[in-house]
Protein backbone atom coordinates (compact mmCIF):
# COMPACT_ATOMS: atom_id res chain seq x y z
CA UNK A 1 0.00 0.00 0.00
CA UNK A 2 1.03 3.10 -0.66
CA UNK A 3 2.41 5.59 1.91
CA UNK A 4 0.14 8.63 3.15
CA UNK A 5 1.97 11.95 1.75
CA UNK A 6 1.52 14.04 4.45
CA UNK A 7 -1.13 16.20 3.19
CA UNK A 8 -4.35 17.55 5.64
CA UNK A 9 -6.93 15.37 6.11
CA UNK A 10 -9.80 16.13 3.97
CA UNK A 11 -13.18 16.71 5.63
CA UNK A 12 -15.88 14.35 6.24
CA UNK A 13 -18.53 13.60 3.84
CA UNK A 14 -22.17 14.46 4.32
CA UNK A 15 -24.94 11.82 5.21
CA UNK A 16 -26.41 12.01 1.73
CA UNK A 17 -22.95 12.22 -0.51
CA UNK A 18 -21.14 9.56 2.26
CA UNK A 19 -23.78 7.37 0.68
CA UNK A 20 -24.42 7.93 -3.21
CA UNK A 21 -20.70 9.44 -4.20
CA UNK A 22 -17.95 9.48 -1.46
CA UNK A 23 -15.30 11.23 -3.37
CA UNK A 24 -13.70 14.55 -2.71
CA UNK A 25 -13.71 17.21 -5.46
CA UNK A 26 -9.43 16.91 -5.88
CA UNK A 27 -10.05 13.25 -6.30
CA UNK A 28 -12.14 13.40 -9.27
CA UNK A 29 -8.18 13.97 -11.38
CA UNK A 30 -7.76 10.08 -10.24
CA UNK A 31 -10.79 8.60 -9.70
CA UNK A 32 -12.94 9.28 -13.15
CA UNK A 33 -9.31 7.96 -15.50
CA UNK A 34 -9.74 4.72 -14.04
CA UNK A 35 -13.18 4.76 -14.08
CA UNK A 36 -13.19 4.97 -17.85
CA UNK A 37 -10.72 2.90 -18.37
CA UNK A 38 -12.74 0.03 -16.72
CA UNK A 39 -15.43 1.55 -18.53
CA UNK A 40 -13.96 0.38 -21.56
CA UNK A 41 -12.31 -2.93 -20.29
CA UNK A 42 -15.62 -4.32 -19.42
CA UNK A 43 -17.46 -2.44 -22.43
CA UNK A 44 -14.76 -4.91 -24.77
CA UNK A 45 -15.24 -7.53 -22.18
CA UNK A 46 -18.63 -7.81 -22.76
CA UNK A 47 -18.79 -7.48 -26.38
CA UNK A 48 -16.43 -10.19 -26.77
CA UNK A 49 -18.34 -12.74 -24.32
CA UNK A 50 -21.79 -12.34 -25.93
CA UNK A 51 -20.03 -12.67 -29.16
CA UNK A 52 -18.09 -15.88 -28.86
CA UNK A 53 -20.84 -17.51 -27.02
CA UNK A 54 -22.90 -16.60 -30.45
CA UNK A 55 -20.41 -18.19 -32.40
CA UNK A 56 -20.04 -21.54 -31.04
CA UNK A 57 -23.37 -22.03 -29.67
CA UNK A 58 -25.20 -21.22 -32.96
CA UNK A 59 -22.30 -23.02 -35.01
CA UNK A 60 -23.14 -25.90 -37.22
CA UNK A 61 -21.77 -29.01 -35.53
CA UNK A 62 -20.21 -27.04 -32.54
CA UNK A 63 -23.00 -25.95 -29.65
CA UNK A 64 -23.07 -24.64 -25.97
CA UNK A 65 -21.54 -28.49 -25.22
CA UNK A 66 -18.28 -27.38 -26.95
CA UNK A 67 -17.38 -24.87 -24.46
CA UNK A 68 -16.11 -27.26 -21.60
CA UNK A 69 -13.52 -28.65 -24.68
CA UNK A 70 -12.71 -24.91 -26.00
CA UNK A 71 -12.19 -24.16 -22.07
CA UNK A 72 -9.63 -27.68 -21.38
CA UNK A 73 -8.04 -27.78 -24.99
CA UNK A 74 -7.73 -24.32 -25.77
CA UNK A 75 -7.84 -21.25 -23.07
CA UNK A 76 -5.72 -23.63 -20.79
CA UNK A 77 -2.77 -24.18 -22.97
CA UNK A 78 -3.14 -20.63 -24.13
CA UNK A 79 -2.86 -19.33 -21.14
CA UNK A 80 0.02 -20.98 -19.66
CA UNK A 81 1.74 -19.95 -23.02
CA UNK A 82 0.76 -16.29 -22.15
CA UNK A 83 2.13 -16.36 -18.17
CA UNK A 84 5.13 -17.69 -19.39
CA UNK A 85 5.75 -14.90 -22.32
CA UNK A 86 4.34 -12.48 -19.64
CA UNK A 87 6.71 -13.45 -16.80
CA UNK A 88 9.34 -13.44 -19.11
CA UNK A 89 8.67 -9.87 -20.56
CA UNK A 90 8.37 -8.76 -16.94
CA UNK A 91 11.44 -9.60 -16.15
CA UNK A 92 12.56 -7.40 -18.58
CA UNK A 93 10.05 -4.13 -18.84
CA UNK A 94 8.80 -1.69 -16.37
CA UNK A 95 5.16 -1.87 -15.53
CA UNK A 96 4.33 0.39 -17.63
CA UNK A 97 5.95 -0.76 -21.28
CA UNK A 98 4.60 -4.26 -19.53
CA UNK A 99 0.84 -2.98 -20.15
CA UNK A 100 1.47 -2.16 -23.53
CA UNK A 101 3.13 -5.63 -24.61
CA UNK A 102 0.37 -7.01 -22.83
CA UNK A 103 -2.15 -5.64 -24.74
CA UNK A 104 -0.61 -5.05 -28.22
CA UNK A 105 -1.50 -9.02 -29.46
CA UNK A 106 -5.15 -8.47 -28.66
CA UNK A 107 -5.22 -4.83 -31.13
CA UNK A 108 -3.63 -7.31 -33.72
CA UNK A 109 -5.49 -10.45 -33.04
CA UNK A 110 -9.09 -8.67 -34.05
CA UNK A 111 -8.12 -6.43 -36.37
CA UNK A 112 -6.59 -9.61 -38.01
CA UNK A 113 -10.42 -11.39 -37.05
CA UNK A 114 -12.40 -8.48 -39.15
CA UNK A 115 -10.79 -9.77 -41.99
CA UNK A 116 -10.62 -13.34 -41.47
CA UNK A 117 -14.19 -13.39 -40.91
CA UNK A 118 -15.66 -12.75 -44.31
CA UNK A 119 -13.95 -15.14 -45.88
CA UNK A 120 -14.41 -17.87 -42.92
CA UNK A 121 -15.73 -20.53 -45.33
CA UNK A 122 -12.98 -20.48 -47.25
CA UNK A 123 -10.22 -20.96 -45.33
CA UNK A 124 -12.34 -23.40 -42.67
CA UNK A 125 -11.41 -27.03 -43.13
CA UNK A 126 -14.91 -28.44 -43.12
CA UNK A 127 -13.82 -31.37 -45.52
CA UNK A 128 -10.92 -32.63 -44.05
CA UNK A 129 -13.26 -32.75 -40.72
CA UNK A 130 -16.02 -34.05 -42.53
CA UNK A 131 -13.44 -37.40 -44.25
CA UNK A 132 -11.62 -37.54 -40.69
CA UNK A 133 -14.93 -37.46 -38.64
CA UNK A 134 -16.17 -40.71 -40.12
CA UNK A 135 -12.87 -42.64 -39.38
CA UNK A 136 -12.51 -41.88 -36.13
CA UNK A 137 -14.23 -42.57 -32.64
CA UNK A 138 -17.42 -40.24 -31.39
CA UNK A 139 -15.24 -39.36 -28.31
CA UNK A 140 -13.38 -36.91 -31.03
CA UNK A 141 -16.02 -35.21 -32.29
CA UNK A 142 -15.27 -32.04 -30.37
CA UNK A 143 -12.15 -31.89 -30.85
CA UNK A 144 -12.89 -32.10 -34.76
CA UNK A 145 -15.52 -29.30 -34.05
CA UNK A 146 -12.88 -27.38 -32.88
CA UNK A 147 -10.43 -27.84 -35.38
CA UNK A 148 -13.51 -26.86 -37.90
CA UNK A 149 -14.75 -23.59 -36.87
CA UNK A 150 -10.47 -22.71 -36.16
CA UNK A 151 -11.22 -19.11 -36.47
CA UNK A 152 -13.99 -19.20 -34.08
CA UNK A 153 -11.92 -21.59 -31.45
CA UNK A 154 -9.27 -18.92 -31.60
CA UNK A 155 -11.28 -16.00 -31.25
CA UNK A 156 -13.16 -17.91 -28.24
CA UNK A 157 -9.74 -18.17 -26.67
CA UNK A 158 -8.41 -14.91 -27.02
CA UNK A 159 -11.96 -13.10 -25.57
CA UNK A 160 -11.66 -15.65 -22.69
CA UNK A 161 -8.02 -14.59 -22.07
CA UNK A 162 -9.17 -10.45 -22.41
CA UNK A 163 -10.91 -11.14 -19.07
CA UNK A 164 -7.85 -12.88 -17.27
CA UNK A 165 -5.07 -10.65 -18.82
CA UNK A 166 -6.83 -6.67 -19.50
CA UNK A 167 -9.26 -7.19 -16.14
CA UNK A 168 -7.65 -9.86 -13.17
CA UNK A 169 -3.50 -9.10 -14.42
CA UNK A 170 -3.89 -5.37 -15.91
CA UNK A 171 -6.14 -3.20 -14.77
CA UNK A 172 -6.55 -4.39 -10.80
CA UNK A 173 -2.98 -5.06 -10.26
CA UNK A 174 -2.58 -0.86 -11.61
CA UNK A 175 -5.07 -0.13 -9.36
CA UNK A 176 -3.87 -2.09 -6.19
CA UNK A 177 -0.46 -0.55 -6.89
CA UNK A 178 -1.76 3.25 -7.26
CA UNK A 179 -4.64 3.26 -4.80
CA UNK A 180 -4.14 3.69 -0.63
CA UNK A 181 -6.33 1.73 1.50
CA UNK A 182 -9.07 4.46 2.45
CA UNK A 183 -8.97 5.12 -1.04
CA UNK A 184 -9.89 1.38 -2.20
CA UNK A 185 -12.80 1.51 0.34
CA UNK A 186 -14.68 4.60 -1.62
CA UNK A 187 -13.25 3.58 -4.84
CA UNK A 188 -13.47 0.06 -5.39
CA UNK A 189 -17.27 -0.06 -5.74
CA UNK A 190 -17.77 2.60 -7.44
CA UNK A 191 -15.15 1.44 -10.43
CA UNK A 192 -17.68 -1.29 -10.73
CA UNK A 193 -20.26 1.45 -12.09
CA UNK A 194 -18.05 1.81 -14.81
CA UNK A 195 -18.25 -1.41 -15.53
CA UNK A 196 -21.47 -1.49 -15.18
CA UNK A 197 -22.61 1.42 -17.53
CA UNK A 198 -20.23 -0.33 -20.03
CA UNK A 199 -23.19 -3.64 -19.79
CA UNK A 200 -25.75 -0.71 -21.02
CA UNK A 201 -23.64 0.60 -23.60
CA UNK A 202 -23.08 -2.75 -24.89
CA UNK A 203 -27.08 -3.13 -25.82
CA UNK A 204 -26.96 -0.01 -28.06
CA UNK A 205 -24.03 -0.32 -29.30
CA UNK A 206 -24.97 -3.61 -30.69
CA UNK A 207 -28.49 -1.76 -31.64
CA UNK A 208 -26.27 0.78 -33.50
CA UNK A 209 -23.77 -1.95 -35.00
CA UNK A 210 -26.87 -3.83 -36.35
CA UNK A 211 -28.67 -0.95 -38.35
CA UNK A 212 -24.75 0.40 -39.43
CA UNK A 213 -23.70 -3.16 -40.53
CA UNK A 214 -27.46 -3.91 -42.74
CA UNK A 215 -26.27 -0.46 -44.52
CA UNK A 216 -22.95 -1.69 -45.00
CA UNK A 217 -23.82 -4.55 -45.99
CA UNK A 218 -26.38 -3.51 -48.70
CA UNK A 219 -23.85 -1.04 -50.07
CA UNK A 220 -20.59 -3.59 -50.46
CA UNK A 221 -23.12 -6.85 -51.26
CA UNK A 222 -22.32 -8.61 -48.22
CA UNK A 223 -24.47 -10.36 -45.84
CA UNK A 224 -25.70 -8.33 -42.33
CA UNK A 225 -24.30 -10.98 -39.94
CA UNK A 226 -20.33 -10.60 -41.83
CA UNK A 227 -20.41 -6.34 -42.00
CA UNK A 228 -21.62 -6.43 -38.07
CA UNK A 229 -18.86 -8.30 -37.08
CA UNK A 230 -16.65 -6.53 -39.03
CA UNK A 231 -17.67 -3.43 -37.95
CA UNK A 232 -18.02 -5.03 -34.33
CA UNK A 233 -14.36 -5.71 -34.49
CA UNK A 234 -13.36 -2.51 -35.30
CA UNK A 235 -15.00 -0.77 -32.11
CA UNK A 236 -12.94 -3.33 -30.13
CA UNK A 237 -9.90 -2.49 -31.33
CA UNK A 238 -10.95 1.23 -30.89
CA UNK A 239 -11.77 0.88 -27.44
CA UNK A 240 -8.57 -1.16 -26.66
CA UNK A 241 -6.25 2.20 -28.21
CA UNK A 242 -8.47 3.95 -25.62
CA UNK A 243 -7.45 1.79 -23.00
CA UNK A 244 -3.95 2.83 -23.91
CA UNK A 245 -4.58 6.03 -23.89
CA UNK A 246 -6.11 6.62 -20.72
CA UNK A 247 -3.24 4.37 -19.17
CA UNK A 248 -0.30 7.04 -20.79
CA UNK A 249 -2.78 10.05 -19.41
CA UNK A 250 -2.87 8.64 -15.74
CA UNK A 251 1.05 8.36 -15.87
CA UNK A 252 2.00 11.50 -17.36
CA UNK A 253 -1.06 13.67 -14.81
CA UNK A 254 -1.39 11.53 -11.71
CA UNK A 255 1.16 9.84 -10.66
CA UNK A 256 3.32 12.83 -11.15
CA UNK A 257 0.54 14.80 -8.90
CA UNK A 258 2.02 15.89 -5.76
CA UNK A 259 -1.56 16.30 -3.89
CA UNK A 260 -1.65 12.39 -4.42
CA UNK A 261 1.85 11.67 -4.05
CA UNK A 262 5.04 12.76 -2.36
CA UNK A 263 8.01 13.13 -4.54
CA UNK A 264 9.35 9.96 -3.12
CA UNK A 265 6.36 7.91 -3.93
CA UNK A 266 6.28 9.51 -7.38
CA UNK A 267 9.99 8.20 -8.06
CA UNK A 268 8.72 4.57 -6.35
CA UNK A 269 5.51 4.75 -8.97
CA UNK A 270 7.37 5.43 -12.31
CA UNK A 271 9.84 2.67 -11.30
CA UNK A 272 8.02 0.06 -10.33
CA UNK A 273 8.90 -3.41 -12.07
CA UNK A 274 7.41 -7.06 -10.87
CA UNK A 275 10.39 -8.51 -8.69
CA UNK A 276 9.48 -12.12 -8.90
CA UNK A 277 9.57 -14.78 -11.54
CA UNK A 278 6.71 -17.45 -12.45
CA UNK A 279 8.46 -20.04 -10.33
CA UNK A 280 8.59 -17.76 -7.21
CA UNK A 281 5.23 -16.14 -7.70
CA UNK A 282 3.64 -19.83 -7.20
CA UNK A 283 5.91 -20.85 -4.41
CA UNK A 284 4.74 -17.69 -2.58
CA UNK A 285 1.18 -18.57 -3.24
CA UNK A 286 1.99 -21.82 -1.80
CA UNK A 287 3.48 -20.85 1.14
CA UNK A 288 0.40 -18.28 2.35
CA UNK A 289 -2.46 -19.42 3.84
CA UNK A 290 -4.42 -16.20 2.67
CA UNK A 291 -3.48 -15.95 -1.04
CA UNK A 292 -4.65 -19.57 -0.88
CA UNK A 293 -7.98 -18.54 0.87
CA UNK A 294 -8.75 -16.10 -1.78
CA UNK A 295 -7.47 -18.38 -4.79
CA UNK A 296 -10.08 -21.21 -3.59
CA UNK A 297 -12.91 -18.67 -2.68
CA UNK A 298 -12.20 -16.82 -6.71
CA UNK A 299 -12.03 -21.04 -8.09
CA UNK A 300 -15.17 -22.14 -6.50
CA UNK A 301 -17.33 -19.13 -7.67
CA UNK A 302 -16.45 -19.49 -11.41
CA UNK A 303 -16.78 -24.05 -11.02
CA UNK A 304 -20.74 -22.77 -9.30
CA UNK A 305 -21.49 -20.14 -12.17
CA UNK A 306 -19.93 -22.11 -14.94
CA UNK A 307 -21.74 -25.33 -14.26
CA UNK A 308 -25.29 -23.09 -14.30
CA UNK A 309 -24.09 -20.96 -17.37
CA UNK A 310 -23.36 -24.25 -19.56
CA UNK A 311 -26.69 -25.39 -18.97
CA UNK A 312 -28.28 -22.05 -19.66
CA UNK A 313 -26.69 -21.77 -22.82
CA UNK A 314 -27.61 -25.10 -24.14
CA UNK A 315 -31.00 -23.67 -23.97
CA UNK A 316 -30.92 -20.22 -25.10
CA UNK A 317 -28.93 -21.65 -28.33
CA UNK A 318 -32.02 -24.14 -28.48
CA UNK A 319 -34.43 -21.31 -28.34
CA UNK A 320 -32.06 -18.88 -30.48
CA UNK A 321 -30.17 -20.86 -32.83
CA UNK A 322 -29.48 -17.69 -35.77
CA UNK A 323 -26.13 -15.99 -34.44
CA UNK A 324 -27.80 -12.51 -34.67
CA UNK A 325 -30.78 -13.70 -32.57
CA UNK A 326 -28.38 -14.94 -29.95
CA UNK A 327 -26.29 -11.95 -29.66
CA UNK A 328 -29.53 -9.56 -29.21
CA UNK A 329 -30.89 -11.69 -26.66
CA UNK A 330 -27.49 -11.60 -24.95
CA UNK A 331 -27.26 -7.86 -25.38
CA UNK A 332 -31.04 -7.78 -23.61
CA UNK A 333 -28.84 -9.45 -21.07
CA UNK A 334 -26.01 -7.47 -20.76
CA UNK A 335 -28.52 -4.41 -20.36
CA UNK A 336 -30.23 -5.97 -17.44
CA UNK A 337 -27.25 -7.04 -15.36
CA UNK A 338 -25.89 -3.55 -15.67
CA UNK A 339 -28.99 -1.80 -14.83
CA UNK A 340 -29.34 -4.35 -11.51
CA UNK A 341 -25.62 -3.76 -10.71
CA UNK A 342 -25.34 -0.07 -10.43
CA UNK A 343 -28.50 -0.13 -8.35
CA UNK A 344 -27.06 -2.70 -6.41
CA UNK A 345 -24.02 -0.62 -5.85
CA UNK A 346 -25.21 2.78 -5.41
CA UNK A 347 -27.98 1.29 -3.04
CA UNK A 348 -25.95 -1.27 -1.38
CA UNK A 349 -22.51 -2.25 -2.02
CA UNK A 350 -20.73 0.68 -0.35
CA UNK A 351 -22.89 0.91 2.42
CA UNK A 352 -22.93 -3.05 2.93
CA UNK A 353 -19.11 -3.10 2.96
CA UNK A 354 -18.54 0.52 5.47
CA UNK A 355 -21.76 -0.58 8.02
CA UNK A 356 -21.42 -4.73 8.17
CA UNK A 357 -17.61 -4.96 6.83
CA UNK A 358 -15.82 -7.13 4.85
CA UNK A 359 -17.07 -10.28 5.93
CA UNK A 360 -20.79 -10.01 5.15
CA UNK A 361 -20.03 -8.39 2.24
CA UNK A 362 -18.22 -11.05 0.61
CA UNK A 363 -20.64 -14.03 1.61
CA UNK A 364 -23.64 -12.01 -0.16
CA UNK A 365 -22.70 -13.52 -3.76
CA UNK A 366 -22.29 -17.37 -2.56
CA UNK A 367 -25.14 -17.06 -0.89
CA UNK A 368 -27.22 -15.52 -3.69
CA UNK A 369 -25.73 -17.85 -6.11
CA UNK A 370 -26.53 -21.03 -3.97
CA UNK A 371 -30.12 -20.23 -3.68
CA UNK A 372 -30.66 -19.04 -7.56
CA UNK A 373 -28.63 -21.52 -8.72
CA UNK A 374 -30.55 -24.61 -6.53
CA UNK A 375 -33.83 -23.05 -7.96
CA UNK A 376 -32.69 -23.19 -12.08
CA UNK A 377 -31.57 -26.56 -11.74
CA UNK A 378 -34.92 -27.88 -10.12
CA UNK A 379 -36.82 -26.16 -12.52
CA UNK A 380 -34.18 -27.93 -15.25
CA UNK A 381 -35.09 -31.49 -13.62
CA UNK A 382 -38.72 -30.86 -13.08
CA UNK A 383 -39.65 -28.94 -16.63
CA UNK A 384 -40.62 -32.12 -18.16
CA UNK A 385 -43.81 -32.45 -15.31
CA UNK A 386 -44.51 -28.83 -15.45
CA UNK A 387 -45.07 -28.71 -19.12
CA UNK A 388 -48.97 -29.02 -19.13
CA UNK A 389 -48.81 -26.04 -16.68
CA UNK A 390 -46.96 -23.98 -18.86
CA UNK A 391 -48.88 -24.61 -21.35
CA UNK A 392 -51.63 -22.69 -19.84
CA UNK A 393 -49.64 -19.40 -19.67
CA UNK A 394 -48.77 -19.96 -23.35
CA UNK A 395 -45.13 -20.92 -23.03
CA UNK A 396 -43.07 -23.94 -22.98
CA UNK A 397 -40.89 -25.53 -20.57
CA UNK A 398 -37.67 -24.43 -23.17
CA UNK A 399 -38.76 -20.91 -23.25
CA UNK A 400 -39.69 -20.98 -19.49
CA UNK A 401 -35.97 -22.90 -18.51
CA UNK A 402 -34.40 -19.80 -20.40
CA UNK A 403 -36.50 -17.01 -18.79
CA UNK A 404 -34.94 -18.55 -15.24
CA UNK A 405 -31.58 -18.76 -16.47
CA UNK A 406 -31.70 -15.58 -17.67
CA UNK A 407 -32.96 -14.30 -13.83
CA UNK A 408 -30.46 -16.38 -12.24
CA UNK A 409 -27.74 -15.03 -13.94
CA UNK A 410 -28.63 -11.16 -13.54
CA UNK A 411 -29.05 -11.97 -9.91
CA UNK A 412 -25.36 -13.96 -9.67
CA UNK A 413 -23.95 -11.71 -11.48
CA UNK A 414 -25.41 -8.48 -10.02
CA UNK A 415 -23.96 -10.08 -6.67
CA UNK A 416 -20.55 -10.59 -7.86
CA UNK A 417 -19.85 -7.55 -9.57
CA UNK A 418 -21.38 -5.22 -6.79
CA UNK A 419 -19.64 -7.57 -3.79
CA UNK A 420 -17.76 -10.17 -4.86
CA UNK A 421 -15.09 -8.50 -6.97
CA UNK A 422 -14.76 -5.07 -4.94
CA UNK A 423 -14.09 -7.47 -1.90
CA UNK A 424 -11.99 -10.10 -3.44
CA UNK A 425 -9.67 -7.01 -5.04
CA UNK A 426 -10.27 -5.65 -0.94
CA UNK A 427 -8.69 -8.00 0.26
CA UNK A 428 -5.51 -7.62 -2.09
CA UNK A 429 -4.25 -4.21 -0.70
CA UNK A 430 -2.93 -5.36 2.91
CA UNK A 431 -0.31 -7.50 0.73
CA UNK A 432 1.29 -4.29 -0.50
CA UNK A 433 2.87 -3.60 3.07
CA UNK A 434 3.11 -7.65 3.79
CA UNK A 435 4.86 -8.36 0.33
CA UNK A 436 7.54 -5.81 0.76
CA UNK A 437 6.16 -2.78 -0.74
CA UNK A 438 3.90 -4.15 -3.75
CA UNK A 439 1.43 -6.88 -4.95
CA UNK A 440 4.27 -7.84 -7.67
CA UNK A 441 3.30 -11.58 -7.00
CA UNK A 442 -0.33 -11.38 -6.99
CA UNK A 443 -1.17 -10.57 -10.48
CA UNK A 444 0.34 -14.14 -11.53
CA UNK A 445 -1.47 -16.54 -9.59
CA UNK A 446 -4.55 -13.94 -10.11
CA UNK A 447 -4.50 -14.63 -14.29
CA UNK A 448 -4.06 -18.36 -12.92
CA UNK A 449 -6.94 -18.46 -10.69
CA UNK A 450 -9.06 -16.83 -13.21
CA UNK A 451 -8.05 -19.35 -15.47
CA UNK A 452 -9.01 -21.86 -13.34
CA UNK A 453 -12.23 -20.92 -12.36
CA UNK A 454 -13.63 -20.97 -16.48
CA UNK A 455 -12.05 -24.06 -17.20
CA UNK A 456 -12.73 -25.95 -14.07
CA UNK A 457 -16.08 -27.17 -14.58
CA UNK A 458 -14.75 -29.69 -17.26
CA UNK A 459 -13.04 -31.32 -14.78
CA UNK A 460 -15.59 -31.72 -12.28
CA UNK A 461 -16.96 -35.14 -11.77
CA UNK A 462 -20.87 -33.76 -11.57
CA UNK A 463 -19.98 -32.56 -15.22
CA UNK A 464 -21.23 -35.84 -16.83
CA UNK A 465 -24.34 -35.84 -14.89
CA UNK A 466 -25.50 -32.39 -16.12
CA UNK A 467 -24.84 -33.67 -19.55
CA UNK A 468 -27.10 -36.55 -19.06
CA UNK A 469 -29.53 -34.24 -18.48
CA UNK A 470 -29.34 -32.75 -21.85
CA UNK A 471 -32.85 -32.40 -24.16
CA UNK A 472 -32.76 -35.03 -26.55
CA UNK A 473 -32.79 -34.33 -29.97
CA UNK A 474 -37.02 -35.17 -30.54
CA UNK A 475 -37.86 -33.18 -27.56
CA UNK A 476 -35.49 -30.48 -28.72
CA UNK A 477 -37.40 -30.96 -32.27
CA UNK A 478 -40.95 -30.66 -30.63
CA UNK A 479 -40.16 -27.29 -28.28
CA UNK A 480 -38.08 -25.36 -31.09
CA UNK A 481 -40.06 -22.36 -32.00
CA UNK A 482 -41.81 -22.87 -35.37
CA UNK A 483 -40.67 -19.43 -36.39
CA UNK A 484 -37.03 -20.03 -36.09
Amino acid sequence: MISENGTKPPPPFGKIRSFLWPIHGYELKKFLPMLLMFFFISFVYSILRNTKDAFIVTAPGAGADLIPFLKVYGVIPFSVLFMLGYARLSNRLGKRQLFYAALTPFIVFFAAFALLFPIRETIQPVALVTHWQSRMPAGFSHLLAMTRHWVFTLFYILAELWGSVALSLMFWSFANDIMKLEESKRFYALFGIGANLALVAVKFANHFIHHLGNLVAARFGLDGWTAYVTLLMAMVVASIFTILAIYRWIHRNVLTDPSFYSPAEQRVMQTMQPSMTLKDAFRFLARSRYLLCIAVTVICYGIALNLIEVTWKTHLGLLRPNPQDYQDYMANFSLATGITTIVMMLLVANNVIRRFGWTVAALVTPVVLLITGVGFFSFILAEGSLAPLLARFDTTPLAAAVMFGFIQNVMSKSSKYSLFDPTKEMAYIPLDQESNGGTHGTPWWCGFARVKKTSSPSFCPTYPCFRCHKPSSAWRRSLRPTSM
